[in-house]
């Protein structure tokens, strides 16, 4: 299916071609009819001779209900502007076409209806529509005149529809969801139903979705779908969609919000904008109407330059970098000024001067985003992170981009900086304490928590990503060996006790179970710091009860005890190793701390194959 809105000045005969064209009335309250005066949005849909599928979006055309336009034509990615021959280009013509103009709307088509009270001025109009849209995203839309009462026209109208059509992008159906809401119903028995235009992803029944709205965010499932009146279990884009929700009562939800994919749109009230069309964003107006979607939001604005400014929302949207919203002057009925999304996670501006070169950074930046600004000012970001903000990640980094760890995108510079410092701390506390056998990874990752700028948490931790402090330790040339960071080849400087060490491992060599008595340790010099040390080292292994072993102990138990009819007594092991119960006990308690052995009862195990 294909979306497109009406736009044009009131009383032009947007509802009078969408009728001709589908069918279908697409004024829904009886007051509209009445009166003969859109004041909401109407929806009506045809199927083309060429079998392409078209929903309309009938938006009102009064300057009174402008907010109603620009919920209609938000979402739409196709736009039919319609321009009367008898009245000629008026003022919410153009009002039309500068909304159109800032929310990007590249491809439609211009209708002259009324042609048949007005033959004489087709042509004219023609020309001053197409004067009208000269440098604006229309400005080479084919301009078709038709008569929606006759009928004259009409077959040609339809052929240029399917023209325009097939030139459209593709839509992704594989994109997150973003579905704005334009309408908000209950029906008895099923409950809460929502409708909208979806752009972009495909929505299925069953699945998990998030509301964002006035209220706080909420996750919602999808009870059933329906497009063009038929149930569906999916709907892929574009289509217009009636979903029916679960877990949101009616008054909960309404025009504005939006039906978003969980866990994958950011939700902002700040962000960085550049001017793309309209009045000077340091013009003096501090207040304005945020319209994107079907959203309109206070915002306040503080301008940085003419062309850019920071605005403040009333209430978290899902927004994304390169997103256009109409700027609409509360006091007004005309469109302000269009604007386009350059920051959805901006920096904090604290310091005298910082306004000045925020607007500096923002004049350089594409639509599409600065990746390597982006991760310079975090020192290192999640890849996720930024594609949910909405950037394109290239396949060829930036010079001063790495991608280090699986995800992480980190900035080159900041990555020397974080090793050097890490280095440098790292060298200190061994000068300090020659004994040790290297740093703990504990408090190297304290340290990288105190990095300037601080090394990004773990998702959902406070601590310093893992994966990160893995890739700075890589950088400055340091190894993680048994929980302790050290420069390759560092080996702990045990001084005198270095003998003792020595002795202990050359008795261990010869019997792998003859654990030296604890008053053998204190003449060979060797207490609980020079122990601890050894151990740290890879020297020895301490178990419980003070009894000391060599590293390769529990090892060559295993490949013994393994020899034995399981289960296995305590005493059976003692025996196998040709050892004492003050070694066995202790040894067997390791084992079982492994996983290696299992207890079955007070006095058998067996091992764990």
């Amino acid at each position: 299916m294909f979306v497109v809105a009406t736009a044009g000045h009131v009383d032009h005969g947007k509802s009078t071609l969408v009728r001709a064209l589908t069918g279908m009335e697409p004024d829904r309250w009886a007051e509209e009819r009445k009166r003969g005066l859109t004041i909401d949005l109407g929806f009506a849909w045809t199927t083309l001779p060429s079998g392409r599928e078209l929903a309309f979006v009938d938006v009102p055309g009064h300057e009174r209900f402008l907010a109603n336009m620009l919920a209609g034509v938000g979402p739409a990615p196709l736009v039919c502007l319609v321009v009367a021959a008898d009245k000629g280009w008026q003022a919410q013509s153009s009002d039309h076409r500068d909304a159109i103009t800032a929310l990007g709307i590249t491809h439609g088509i211009v209708v002259i209806t009324r042609a048949d009270l007005a033959p004489e001025s087709v042509e004219t109009t023609s020309v001053q529509a197409r004067a009208q849209l000269r440098d604006t995203p229309l400005e080479d839309a084919p301009v078709v005149a038709v008569s929606a009462t006759t009928g004259d026209g009409l077959d040609e109208l339809v052929q240029r529809l399917d023209e325009v059509l097939a030139s459209a992008p593709a839509p992704d159906a594989d994109a997150r969801v973003r579905l704005w809401v334009d309408r908000t119903f209950s029906i008895t028995g099923s409950g809460t139903v929502v409708t909208g235009t979806l752009t972009a992803g495909t929505l299925t029944q069953g699945a998990q979705m998030e509301i964002v709205g006035e209220s706080a965010p909420r996750r919602v499932g999808i009870r059933g779908l329906q497009s063009r009146n038929a149930a569906a279990s999916s709907v892929t884009p574009t289509a217009r969609v009636a979903v029916n929700l679960r877990d949101v009562a009616t008054s909960d939800v309404h025009r504005g919000a939006a039906l978003i994919t969980p866990g994958t749109w950011p939700l902002v009230e700040v962000i960085d904008v550049r001017r793309s069309m309209g009045e000077d964003l340091d013009a003096g107006v501090r207040e304005l109407m945020l319209h994107i979607g079907t959203a309109a939001v206070p915002a306040h604005v503080r301008p940085f330059d003419a062309d850019h400014a920071r605005l403040t929302l009333d209430r978290p949207l899902p927004l994304e970098v390169g997103d256009r919203m109409v700027l609409r002057n509360p006091g007004s009925r005309n469109v302000f000024a269009g604007a386009i999304v350059l920051d959805v996670d901006v920096p904090d501006l604290t310091r005298r001067g910082d306004g000045a070169r925020r607007a500096a950074e923002l004049a350089d930046r594409p639509v599409t985003g600065d990746i390597g600004a982006e991760v310079a000012r975090r020192g290192a970001v999640r890849r996720q992170r930024l594609i949910g903000f909405g950037l394109e990640i290239p396949a060829a980094l930036p010079d001063d981009v790495v991608e280090p760890a699986a995800g992480w995108l980190v900035h080159r510079p900041t990555l020397r900086t974080w090793a050097e410092e890490v280095r440098t701390s790292v060298a200190r506390a061994l000068a300090a304490n020659p004994l040790v056998a290297g740093v703990p990874e504990k408090a190297v990752t304290e340290e990288a928590r105190r990095l300037r700028p601080p090394v990004p948490a773990q998702s959902g931790s406070g601590a310093p990503a893992a994966e990160l402090v893995t890739a700075i330790l890589a950088e400055a040339g340091l190894e993680s060996v048994r929980g302790m960071v050290r420069p390759p080849g560092h080996t702990a400087d045990l001084g005198p006790a270095e003998a003792g060490v020595a002795e202990v491992e050359r008795r261990l060599g010869a019997d792998l179970f003859a654990a030296p008595e604890a008053d053998d340790l204190r003449a060979l010099g060797l207490g609980a710091r020079e122990l601890a040390v050894a151990e740290s080292a890879g020297r020895l292994l301490r178990l419980g009860d003070g009894v000391v072993v060599s590293p390769r102990t529990p090892a060559q138990a295993m490949r013994i005890l393994a020899g034995l009819d399981q289960p296995f007594t305590t005493s059976e092991a003692r025996k196998a190793l040709g050892t004492t119960r003050r070694v066995v006990i202790p040894l067997l308690e390791h084992l079982d701390s492994r996983g290696w052995t299992r207890r079955i009862d007070n006095t058998k195990r067996e091992v764990v194959r």
